[in-house]
């Protein structure tokens, strides 16, 4: 089992700050604040992102709207217990930020990297123009015994590729932290516009324990 947490759960995003920050929680005396990220993606599309940092991160660098930064940290998830139901809530928790300057067009500005175990069995779906998805939660640990629950979204082959994934398996997943708005309809006829933050698959791998490793290796040399 693979226990380095900062390889199992690394982002690094680079965008704008968009709001004033607000209080969080508070956690042996250190003070946690919230605030969110304005990314860009290639498209022009963007993407608000909710970041949470400690203020012991806040002595060298001010938040003040507008300003560009890179955030190095980790996406973690927690549950929110509101209107008698558990809500996952995920935000990117921040181990670094400092103010950059204007970015090369061709850096990459929003990079998320999770080792994880499937958790539930993948839904694969088309879309009504044929474009295939499939829906991934992967469940990423973290230390003191507790884990992340990070739902990600697979395109074209690696949508298929999850097809056939078993819940339990241990993979690698590099791609990029995306928010969209959906509409939430209540049994009351009300509708609320909520956001959703979720890993947009770009790469994925299988990782294979020491017998699977050794078992490859033997069928390997009986085909040289």
């Amino acid at each position: 089992m693979n226990t380095n947490y900062s390889e199992n759960n690394h982002l690094k995003l680079i965008g704008k700050i968009a709001s004033d920050k607000s209080y969080s929680h508070e956690i042996y005396g250190e003070k946690f604040y919230v605030f969110n990220l304005e990314v860009i993606r290639l498209s022009s599309t963007v993407d608000i992102i909710p970041i949470t940092i400690s203020e012991r991160l806040l002595t060298d660098v001010s938040l003040d709207i507008g300003k560009k930064v890179a955030v190095e940290g980790q996406f973690r998830s927690y549950n929110n217990y509101e209107n008698e139901r558990n809500r996952l809530i995920l935000t990117v928790f921040a181990k670094e930020i400092v103010e950059t300057e204007e970015e090369e067009k061709e850096e990459i500005t929003n990079e998320v990297l999770l080792t994880g175990y499937i958790c539930k069995k993948p839904i694969y779906r088309q879309t009504p123009f044929g474009r295939e998805i499939s829906d991934v939660l992967l469940a990423v640990n973290r230390a003191y015994n507790k884990s992340d629950y990070i739902p990600c979204i697979a395109w074209g082959r690696n949508a298929r590729f999850c097809q056939n994934i078993e819940v339990g398996t241990e993979i690698k997943i590099s791609g990029r932290v995306q928010s969209r708005t959906y509409e939430k309809k209540y049994e009351d006829g009300r509708v609320e516009t909520r956001v959703a933050y979720e890993v947009s698959v770009a790469s994925m791998e299988v990782e294979k324990n020491e017998d699977e490793i050794e078992n490859t290796e033997n069928e390997t040399a009986e085909l040289v």
